[in-house]
């Protein structure tokens, strides 16, 4: 049976996204059966994760809806042990309040969860930023998560709200395992970033802040923009490197 993987952050543009569809072909690249599945109704992962052109648009959304099966919403990419399931019809809309209500007083989302576990490796999950319902659903059905933190000072104010919101769910969910925060967008130099960096592993238990940083890159956004993972697009990159890195990390863990 694989492990679920939440990413969730208490904001957005922190690398979220880039993060779940850069470790998700990671994974992938590693011969593991991986699914990326996104409940951001945002719908970001769609933009990078390396579908072919005219893809189809229905997701979880849809299946959430009963206007998909399942397997319906589960897409093939580029690499060959990586799918992907979208967010869907709700990126298009303005108005998510249905899609969360659905989610906050229904199963469907931790039965499809469960279901890909059974069949997967790994499924990584992309979550929409803040401790909504969606995100709080998606980790009662997680094993796993990992928080992505911008190296800069507001990172200061969000953690203890992203980590007290994670301590509650471990109260009802006591299999939860934290990874750790990553810290992403990192320029060494940049007095700021480092001064945030060192006051997080000063001020927060021992291990709770990976070792392993993510640089910030100019391949990670072109990559995006090429609608491909960096760690396939540009593997020389340093910031593709620490996420082939992190994988690989990651994936020892969750075979022990």
């Amino acid at each position: 049976m694989g492990k679920i993987l939440a990413i969730v952050s208490q904001k957005g543009g922190v690398g979220k996204t880039t993060t779940a569809v850069n470790l998700a072909a990671a994974f992938a690249r590693r011969g593991l059966k991986t699914l990326v599945v996104d409940v951001d109704p945002q719908g970001s992962v769609r933009f990078g994760v390396g579908l072919r052109k005219g893809h189809p648009t229905a997701g979880f959304a849809d299946y959430l809806a009963g206007a998909r099966s399942l397997r319906e919403v589960i897409l093939p990419t580029a690499l060959p042990w990586l799918r992907v399931m979208l967010a869907g019809s709700v990126s298009d809309t303005v108005d998510h309040s249905a899609y969360f209500d659905r989610i906050a007083h229904s199963d469907l989302l931790a039965q499809m969860l469960g279901a890909a576990r059974e069949r997967c490796d790994i499924v990584v999950v992309d979550t929409p930023p803040g401790l909504g319902p969606v995100t709080r659903r998606t980790l009662l059905a997680s094993d796993r998560v990992l928080v992505p933190l911008q190296c800069e000072p507001l990172a200061l104010q969000t953690t203890p709200q992203i980590l007290r919101g994670i301590q509650d769910v471990v109260a009802t969910h006591e299999s939860l395992v934290l990874d750790g925060l990553l810290l992403t967008m990192y320029e060494a130099g940049n007095a700021a970033c480092e001064r945030t960096a060192q006051y997080v592993r000063q001020h927060l238990p021992a291990g709770m802040v990976l070792d392993l940083v993510i640089p910030r890159s100019v391949a990670l956004a072109d990559a995006f923009a090429a609608g491909q993972p960096a760690v396939l697009r540009s593997p020389a990159d340093d910031a593709s490197q620490a996420y082939v890195n992190l994988a690989t990390k990651l994936a020892e863990r969750f075979s022990r």
